[in-house]
């Protein structure tokens, strides 16, 4: 069964490489995800959100530099800070809580800056 580290090894690296299914594939169907707009169940409400980040990550100039990192058997933490050509993100968390080898809970906060 996956560890909260290999799941996280294996979430920034689908994420560098712009692999939807490969981020998609941690979380449990049931999964739920806490983000400023809302509450987010299963991983069809899950999917837009990483469409459209991978969306904007993708265009030239985009940078993620991970902070802080910290996992546990079952549990995860990073803080990170990106821009983009479309917003720059100052302070950013995420805090996963692994079940079954994947992800069962996420939350995410941050400080979102838009450039225009």
């Amino acid at each position: 069964m996956r560890t909260a580290e290999a799941i996280l090894d294996n979430h920034l690296s689908a994420f560098a490489r712009g692999d939807l299914e490969g981020i998609l594939s941690d979380y449990a169907p049931d999964a739920i995800f806490f983000t400023p707009s809302g509450l987010l169940e299963g991983v069809a409400q899950i999917r837009p959100l990483f469409q459209k980040l991978i969306e904007e990550f993708a265009k030239p100039g985009a940078r993620f530099e991970l902070a802080h990192r910290s996992t546990t058997r079952d549990h995860a933490y990073i803080i990170w800070s990106a821009e983009t050509a479309d917003n720059v993100y100052e302070f950013v968390t995420d805090t996963i809580s692994v079940k079954g080898g994947r992800i069962a809970m996420q939350s995410f906060a941050a400080t979102i800056r838009p450039k225009s």
